[in-house]
């Protein structure tokens, strides 16, 4: 097992799935009502845009931009901009929680299927971060803090 695992370039092991699950998403969202999360998109972006944006384009709007994020991380197309992309989109996939009737039922943190549903892109957020690009500035500043937390320590 430790030979196959040697062998596996993790980071594009995770940008793949990632890029996966945002095309499979995205291109559900391309025919109506066939996405379980159809209304919630809709609602969600209606509130954002403060009803701006009619509910069939906006939906298609959102579709186009999952299945382009997913083909960037699955392809390894400006990964930079894919991962930013896809954690300014994440971003906004928490706004429902602000819709306690969707997210919650009960109590503050009995989550609906929905309110889960949102909740585990937690996990993406930290696998985007953690496969994020560093430039070499900003992996040697990160090397040298590493290297000094280290040598403190007894």
């Amino acid at each position: 097992m430790s030979r196959i695992l040697i062998r596996i370039n993790k980071y594009r092991l995770i940008a793949i799935s990632i890029g996966i699950i945002y095309l499979w998403f995205g291109v559900l969202k391309f025919f109506p009502e066939l996405s379980p999360a159809d209304a919630l998109a809709k609602q969600t972006i209606h509130f954002l845009t403060l009803g701006f944006l009619p509910d069939q384009i906006s939906i298609l709007l959102l579709a186009t931009i999952e299945v382009t994020i997913g083909a960037m991380l699955v392809f390894n197309i400006k990964i930079r901009v894919a991962i930013t992309a896809a954690l300014l989109h994440l971003l906004f996939t928490f706004v429902p929680l602000f819709f306690p009737d969707v997210s919650f039922s009960g109590g503050p943190f009995v989550l609906t299927l929905v309110g889960q549903y949102i909740l585990k892109n937690i996990v993406i957020i930290s696998a985007l971060l953690f496969i994020y690009p560093l430039d070499e500035a900003a992996l040697s500043r990160h090397n040298k803090r590493i290297n000094a937390v280290s040598e403190s320590l007894p």
